[in-house]
């Protein structure tokens, strides 16, 4: 029993790590302010491959994958969430850099919403009449946002579509998360390359150019991309096994908390009416949806036979 308590609280400290990572990433992207949004993904990407590889190396899952990518449908599943997943970190930085953090923290606080949402549509999941009306309020909430708000509602939408189906592909795919994220930024590795070999010697400089090799702390900033990209991934991929999927699910709307507090008093972004509204009913949806899991959750553990 306190073997069991034990390594759930150390789940639980993993977890609020890796979300307060998330939760104050665009603190590290506006110290990159001066470096173009496509060029920091790239280099989140490139140094990646060689940090993931070290850290499945001694894992001892370099034949994990080796297997993956021998495997052709895995392929094909690891090469649509790489799309997904580039797509994603590259609105995210651009939105930081153009001060729409509020708009980003927004998509992430409606995917998981959008996540159940998919689920009952591809997977034949079933929602019970609760989780119903926490995707309605959700709804009437962008709507509002739609009204007033319709210059951003664009990122909060793209960050939510492409982040809901990156985990979908996820899911269906059988792969873990540490060999599926080397898979997919192996697979981005050599266009984001020839991308940078191109911004060094191709690219006209009165268009854009390569930032790295300028400045030694803006060069350790983008190799550093790959450490806060791989550190919260795994103290979260720890933790899902420590704790429950309730506690976990309540968790996931920790990192967008912080972010929208670091929007709105970090960096002084503006709240609208609209803004405040569409907030709250979010809240109220995510409050509904997730009262709703804990119940069944529980009421799954009551039934279960000793």
């Amino acid at each position: 029993m306190s073997t069991a308590l034990s390594s759930s609280r150390i789940g639980l400290i993993q977890a609020l790590i890796a979300c307060v990572f998330w939760g104050l990433m665009p603190v590290y992207f506006k110290l990159l302010q001066s470096v173009d949004a496509l060029e920091i993904v790239a280099h989140r990407i490139i140094w990646s491959v060689p940090l993931l590889l070290i850290i499945l190396y001694f894992r001892k899952n370099l034949a994990g994958l080796a297997s993956a990518l021998a495997n052709r449908k895995l392929r094909w599943a690891m090469l649509t969430s790489a799309s997904l997943i580039a797509a994603n970190w590259l609105i995210y930085v651009w939105a930081v850099h153009q001060d729409h953090i509020l708009a980003a923290s927004l998509g992430y606080f409606i995917s998981p919403l959008l996540s159940v949402l998919m689920g009952r549509l591809f997977l034949g999941e079933k929602l019970s009449r609760n989780k119903w009306i926490a995707i309605t309020v959700a709804a009437v909430g962008v709507s509002i946002l739609a009204i007033q708000a319709l210059d951003t509602l664009w990122i909060s939408l793209v960050l939510a579509i492409s982040w809901s189906s990156y985990g979908l592909v996820r899911k269906i795919a059988d792969i873990g998360p540490i060999v599926g994220l080397t898979a997919e930024t192996g697979m981005l590795f050599l266009p984001f390359t020839l991308f940078l070999v191109w911004l060094a010697f191709g690219a006209a400089p009165s268009t854009t150019s390569l930032h790295f090799g300028d400045d030694r702390g803006i060069d350790l900033l983008l190799i550093g991309g790959s450490i806060v990209t791989a550190i919260p991934l795994l103290l979260f991929a720890s933790a899902v096994k420590k704790m429950t999927l309730g506690a976990i699910g309540l968790l996931n709307y920790l990192a967008p908390t912080i972010q929208f507090l670091v929007g709105l008093f970090v960096y002084k972004e503006t709240l609208t009416p609209s803004h405040v509204a569409c907030f709250v009913l979010i809240w109220i949806s995510l409050a509904i949806y997730s009262t709703d899991s804990f119940l069944a959750g529980k009421a799954a553990r009551n039934i279960r036979p000793a």
